[in-house]
This record gives structure tokens, sequence and C-alpha cells, in this order.
């Protein structure tokens, strides 16, 4: 049998070898990196031989850690789910639920439901991560995301959120008083182009439009690259250029004035937001409950 001391090490160095990181690692279980460093090599001490490969940039495994990695990793997940099952036995929706998802995705489905939530579930904490990055749902320890149709994994539980949706090229009346507004997606290229690059990328995105059922993208240039849809539309609110944003983001200012549309027969609609989650054969309470009232939204 393991002692208290000797699984509380395996459990942490499992930690780190899972995140890659000892900062992730030390939030994950709720110590600090500094105490999670020093039981980890206490860990390599007791075995006699070195588990993680360290410099100030990164974490990596050595021969040696994988192997543990590979052989403990499953008796610990397994551990984690009988703990679950336990909790759950009552239906009882308790513990963290550790979610993912796109900004504007957290507008349109998550704000309008939270209150309501956490009314109804007390005892769940929704641990949720507003990132326009697509990440490895199961590698990155969460339960849940919701992403564009086209980021989904074929593995995954996949449910539609919402209709489908649009991108619309807007500017403010201000930059069109100075420049000519654009007839055809080409024109960009002579433009003013608010750009926004895709998080993990190292070139902006590059707009997309639809001439009759084909679709084509522009690379656009402009003075100002965000990594913020949201910050991209205040610039062209400011009159800083032509911004191109989902239409759920961009109507408020259009309905008010602040912003034109541009080229919308060059807009056609594509699938939206899918709630998704890895398939499982016993869904935790908490995570079903997060999961029906997210539906109840679309």
């Amino acid at each position: 049998m393991l002692t208290n001391s000797e699984f509380g090490a395996l459990r942490a160095f499992a930690a780190v070898a899972e995140t890659l990181s000892f900062s992730r690692a030390a939030e994950v279980l709720g110590v600090s990196p500094s105490a999670l460093s020093q039981t980890v090599r206490g860990l390599e001490e007791r075995v006699g031989t070195q588990l993680l490969n360290r410099t100030t940039r990164s974490v990596s495994l050595t021969d040696a850690g994988r192997m543990l990695f590979e052989q403990v990793r499953p008796s610990i997940v397994d551990l984690g789910t009988a703990l679950e099952r336990l909790r759950a036995m009552d239906g009882r929706p308790v513990g963290t639920v550790r979610v993912h998802t796109f900004r504007i995705a957290a507008e349109l489905f998550l704000t309008p439901m939270l209150a309501q939530f956490a009314r109804n579930y007390p005892e769940v904490v929704l641990d949720v991560t507003l990132d326009d990055n697509v990440v490895d749902i199961v590698a990155n320890g969460y339960d849940v995301a919701i992403r564009l149709g086209e980021t989904v994994e074929r593995d995954m539980v996949a449910i539609r959120l919402g209709p489908e949706l649009r991108q619309i090229a807007v500017a403010s009346p201000a930059y069109l008083a100075a420049f000519r507004a654009p007839t055809t997606p080409r024109d960009l290229l002579n433009h003013r182009c608010i750009r926004w690059r895709w998080p993990g990328h190292e070139a902006p995105y590059a707009w997309e439009f639809n001439d009759d059922g084909r679709w084509f993208a522009v690379a656009v240039n402009g003075p100002l690259i965000a990594s913020s849809r949201e910050f991209g539309i205040a610039a062209a609110v400011a009159g800083v250029g032509i911004a191109f944003g989902v239409e759920e983001a961009v109507t408020p200012f259009i309905r008010d004035g602040r912003l034109v549309p541009l080229l919308e027969t060059w807009s056609a609609p594509f699938p939206g937001f899918f709630l998704c989650y890895p398939q499982q054969r016993h869904m935790a309470p908490a995570l079903r409950a997060f999961v029906d009232a997210v539906k109840a939204i679309r």
C-alpha cells in the first residue's frame, strides 16, 4: 500500500506531467509552485532518478518520467472517477465545472444563464476561461467548451447553440466620409483595415467572403492588429479603419449609427457555436446541470 506522502507525491508529479507547467499544476492542486516543486524533487530523490527536465521557460518529461506518468495516470484518473461517482450517488450537482469558451460565445450563451444557474446550483463552481484559442479540452483539464463548429474535434459530443453566424465588414461614418466605401472585397486591399490575429497564429486572419457559394479569403492590410475582436470593433467605432466581426457583435453599433455595414452581399452564413465535451458513460451531475442550462439559452 502507498503511504499518504507517496500518493501525494505521485499525484503532484502527474499534475505537472499533465500540464507541463508547475504554475498551472499548482493552481489545479491548490498549492504554491515552490511547494509543488519541492514535492516532485522529493519524489525524484526517493526513486533515484530525474523525472522532469526543467528550464526557466519550459518543463518536459524525461524517459523515466514519461514511463512513470503512463503507468500512474490511469490509476489516478480511475480514483478521481470513483470519488466523483460516490459524490454523485444522490444526483446532487456539486463540485467544479471547468469551461473553455470563445469570448463572444460567453456573451451569447453564458452571461444570460449565470445568475439563474448560481441560484439553482449553489454548490457548483463554474471555472470559466475566456480564450479564442483552440485548445485540447482533455489535455488542458477542461470539462466542456463552447467553440465554432469548424474547430470541434470529431470525437467530441457536439450540441449546436444558436443559429448560423455571419461575419461582416464595418466602418464608422467618419471613416467613410474620408474614404470611398469598398464595393467588392478586393477593394479592401486599398483600405485601412483593422486586423485580428487568431491566438497561436503568427499571421493575421484573412477575411473570408463568399461569391455565389464559393468561399475566398482576402489578406487585408492596415494600421492595427489586435488579439481581441472587441478591441478591433472599438477601433472601428473610433474611425481607425474597417473592421470585420461577427454580426451579433457589431449590430448594436450599426443600430445606433456608430458603424455602417459593408459588403453584405458577399457575407454568407457559416456554422455557428457548439457546446462540446468528451464522450463519457457517466456524466457528473454538475456538468449535466451546466450542459442543460446552456442548451436552454440556444
